[in-house]
C-alpha cells in the first residue's frame, strides 16, 4: 500500500478520502482497465484486529485509534459544552469505526432531494444504487440486492436481550418491524448490520482491500495511505492534481480527467477552503487567496441530536467491567475466535428502529439505538457496571452548523459548529421524543432486567427534559450537508456532483447531502458514491448510460 516515490505521479483520477465514498469510487472507476486510478488516504490500510472485530468499536470510538476524535466549538445550545465527533480515519473511514447499522434512510428523503432541484436523486432512481452496492443473506426482495460488495447480515451475537426488547415493544404498543429498509420504515426490531462472518465489513474490505490483494490486484489502481491532501492544484479554475504530504515531502499529483474529493462532512469543505474555494472574505483571513467564491461551502452542516438514556442491571447478558463480566468475556473470546459468534460479534446498538411524535407526521421523527451496554459520553467514561443503554436522536432538526477553517494548515481541524438544539423547536421534539422513548424502557420486559435508572432519575417535568437535554445530548455521528447539492446561490455542487464554477473537480461523500436524511448515514453514503461513479464512467453524463445491477 505504500506509494513508490519513483512512480508516475499522472493519473485519469485522483480520489481524495479513502473512507466510504472513496473506497467505492476507487473499486467502480478502476473497473475500466484503461483508466489510472489514485486513492490518497491519511490514515492506514483499515485492516486491523479492533477493525475486523465488531466490538472492537469501544476501543476505537473513544480515542484517536483510527479515528480523528475531533471536538465542535462550545455549542449554545448545550450549555457551552464542546461535543466530540469521532470520524474514522484509514481505509473504510467511519465504516471502519462505526456500529455498521445497515439503514438507507425513508423514501420521501431522496424525494425531497429531487424536489429541491436535483434531478437523478428520487428514491426510485437511488434504490438501484443501493441494491447494487447489497449483498443481504437474509432479504431478496423488491428493495434489496444480491450479489453486491457489502454484506449485510443478521446480527451473531445471539443476546437475549434482543427479545426483551421486542417484548418491550409489543408491552409499550409501538409496531414491530423486520426491515427498515423496505416498503416501511417505521417500526422497532433488531438492525441488520454490515458484517460477514461475524467480521466487520466496512466500505474498504467489500470494495477495496480484495482489489489489493496478491491474486487480484489491480494494476490501474494506486491506493496510498499516510498521505494528506493539502491544497487542491489549478490551472485557472480547472482543477488539475492536488499538493499531497506524503513521508514528509510534498509531492504533485496530476489527474488528467478529474480531482474527487471524499474527505466527509468535515473534511471536504476544510480541504475545498485550503484550496481557495469558499467565502472569500472567510478564505482570505487565513491569508488564503480565492480560487473562486462560493460561499456555501461548509455551510448547511446537520447532524442529528442524540440523548441517552442509561439502565443499571444485575445481567452478565449485558457488557461490562466487573469480575463476573470479564470472566464471561474469556470464554466469547474463545467462541467468537472459533465460530466468529457472540458478543464480541455485536454492534452495541443492536436494536431499535422508527417512531412518530404524532400520528399525523408523514414520516417517523426519531430513530432509537438500543445497546447491550451502559453508555456514557461516547465510551469516554467508563461505567464499570453491567447495563442498557437507549439513544433517541431527532431525524430532520432545523438547526443549521458550519464547517470553519481554524487556520491555514491542512493539519489543523477546523472549527466544527453543530449547531445542536440552537432551533428551538428541536428542543421541543426532544422532549416528546424523551417521552415517548421513556414509554418504551418502563415496559415491564425491560424495567425487570434494570436496578438502577443512571442519569435520567427524578426527570419528570418538561422543565426537567429540557435541563437534562441540554446537559446529555451530543452527536449520534451523522454529520452530512457541509458542500450541499443544489442549483442555488449556497449549493456548492450540482446534481453530478461536480463542484460549481470550477472544471474537473466534484465532491463525493456525505458532505454533499441537501438534508440530513431519516437513519443513519453508511449505506446513503455508500449509494451516493456508486451513482456517482456511474455518472463518471457514462460517456453522456447521465447514471441512466449505466443500468446498474439489480
Amino acid at each position: 500500500m505504500a506509494h513508490n516515490s519513483g512512480m508516475n505521479n499522472t493519473f485519469d483520477y485522483l480520489i481524495l478520502g479513502g473512507g466510504s465514498a472513496g473506497s467505492v469510487l476507487a473499486a467502480r472507476l478502476s473497473e475500466d482497465g484503461a483508466t489510472r486510478v489514485a486513492l490518497v488516504e491519511t490514515g492506514g490500510d483499515g485492516r486491523d484486529f479492533l477493525i475486523r472485530t465488531p466490538a472492537g468499536a469501544v476501543a476505537m470510538l473513544p480515542t484517536k485509534i483510527n479515528n480523528y476524535g475531533y471536538e465542535t466549538v462550545p455549542q449554545p445550545g448545550l450549555n457551552g459544552r464542546r461535543g466530540y465527533q469521532p470520524r474514522g480515519r484509514g481505509l473504510g473511514g467511519s465504516s471502519a469505526i462505526n456500529a455498521m447499522v445497515y439503514v438507507r434512510g425513508h423514501r420521501a428523503d431522496y424525494d425531497q432531494w429531487a424536489a429541491l432541484g436535483n434531478p437523478g436523486w428520487s428514491y426510485d432512481e437511488v434504490l438501484p444504487f443501493f441494491k447494487r452496492a447489497e449483498n443481504n443473506e437474509r432479504l431478496c426482495d423488491d428493495y434489496h440486492g444480491r450479489g453486491g460488495p457489502l454484506n449485510v447480515a443478521d446480527l451473531r451475537s445471539g443476546n437475549p436481550f434482543q427479545q426483551h426488547f421486542l417484548d418491550a415493544v409489543r408491552q409499550a404498543g409501538f409496531p414491530l418491524n423486520g426491515d427498515f429498509n423496505g416498503a416501511e420504515q417505521e417500526g422497532l426490531g433488531v438492525y441488520q448490520v454490515t458484517q460477514i462472518n461475524g467480521e466487520r465489513c466496512s466500505a474498504a474490505r467489500a470494495y477495496l482491500h480484495p482489489l489489493l490483494s496478491d491474486t487480484k490486484r489491480r494494476l490501474n489502481l494506486e491506493v496510498i495511505t499516510g498521505a494528506t491532501a493539502e491544497r487542491i492544484l489549478f490551472d485557472g479554475r480547472r482543477a488539475t492534481g492536488a499538493a499531497i504530504r506524503y513521508r514528509g515531502e510534498l509531492i504533485n499529483f496530476t489527474a488528467t480527467r478529474e480531482v474527487i474529493v471524499c474527505g466527509g462532512a468535515i473534511n471536504s469543505p476544510q480541504l475545498l477552503m485550503l484550496s481557495g474555494i469558499g467565502d472569500a472574505a472567510l478564505l482570505r483571513q487565513h491569508g488564503i487567496e480565492p480560487v473562486h467564491h462560493l460561499p456555501g461551502v461548509g455551510m448547511n452542516l446537520q447532524d442529528h441530536p442524540d440523548f441517552i438514556f442509561g439502565f443499571a442491571s444485575p445481567s452478565t447478558e449485558l457488557i461490562g467491567f466487573t469480575p463476573a463480566g470479564l470472566l464471561r468475556m474469556l470464554g466469547e473470546m474463545w467462541r467468537y475466535g472459533w465460530r466468529r459468534r457472540g458478543m464480541l460479534t455485536t454492534n452495541f446498538a443492536e436494536c431499535g428502529g422508527f417512531l412518530k411524535l404524532s400520528p399525523a407526521s408523514p414520516t417517523p421523527d426519531i430513530q432509537l439505538h438500543f445497546v447491550v451496554a451502559l453508555v456514557e459520553d461516547h465510551a469516554r467514561k467508563l461505567n464499570y457496571r453491567h447495563g442498557f443503554s437507549c439513544h433517541v436522536c431527532l431525524l430532520r432538526p432545523k438547526s443549521r452548523g458550519s464547517i470553519r477553517l481554524a487556520s491555514a494548515r491542512a493539519a489543523d481541524a477546523p472549527l466544527i459548529d453543530p449547531a445542536f438544539l440552537q432551533h428551538e423547536d428541536d428542543l421541543e421534539q426532544m422532549v416528546q421524543a424523551f417521552r415517548l422513548t421513556r414509554k418504551l424502557l418502563r415496559a415491564p420486559a425491560l424495567t425487570a432486567h434494570a436496578s438502577k435508572e443512571m442519569f435520567t432519575a427524578g426527570i419528570e417535568t418538561d422543565d426537567d427534559i429540557r435541563r437534562v437535554l441540554r446537559e446529555r445530548v451530543d452527536t449520534v455521528y451523522h454529520p452530512v450537508g457541509s458542500c450541499r447539492m443544489g442549483n442555488d446561490d449556497l449549493a456548492v455542487v450540482d446534481a453530478e456532483l461536480r463542484v460549481h464554477g470550477i472544471e474537473a473537480l466534484r465532491v463525493v461523500d456525505a458532505s454533499i447531502m441537501p438534508t440530513l436524511i431519516g437513519g443513519n448515514t453508511n449505506a446513503p453514503t455508500i449509494m451516493i458514491a456508486e451513482k456517482a461513479a456511474a455518472l463518471i464512467r457514462s460517456p453522456r453524463g447521465s447514471a441512466a448510460a449505466l443500468a446498474p445491477a439489480a
